[in-house]
């Protein structure tokens, strides 16, 4: 596996966190630890776990893609909230929702191809029979 900062999906990824970051700057202070704190976190676990993952075998890659797209789809209900509380506009959060569609069909379509690579022979050793 090439380096995590050569996947397009990280890239992508990552981006999306620092704008989330940006976009998240202007909510209201007694949502630090609440609302602001989960985007930010769930955004950040995405290219995290790719990164992470990258350092795996097949089978742990495709585990930790797998994590980063359940975080990408807990950013997305955050960005619905975050617009119902009015804290986002709505062209902003329908940007940020566009990336990271653009995010999870590029992990979806990252977890198919790892699904379909060879897997590694085991390097455990073999019982020996008696």
């Amino acid at each position: 596996m090439r380096p995590f900062q050569e996947l397009d999906v990280w890239r992508l990824a990552h981006e999306l966190t620092l704008s989330i970051y940006t976009a998240s700057a202007a909510f209201p202070a007694e949502e630090r630890f609440g609302l602001q704190s989960q985007m930010r976190r769930s955004a950040a676990s995405v290219p995290a776990n790719i990164a992470e993952g990258s350092a795996h075998s097949n089978d742990g890659f495709r585990r930790y893609l797998r994590i980063a797209l359940a975080s990408a789809t807990e950013l997305e209900y955050h960005l619905i909230l975050a617009q119902d509380l009015n804290y986002l506009d709505a062209q902003l959060r329908s940007d940020r929702n566009d990336r990271l569609t653009s995010v999870k069909r590029m992990l979806q379509s990252l977890i198919q191809r790892v699904g379909e690579l060879p897997r590694a022979k085991s390097q455990e050793p073999r019982a020996v029979s008696q």
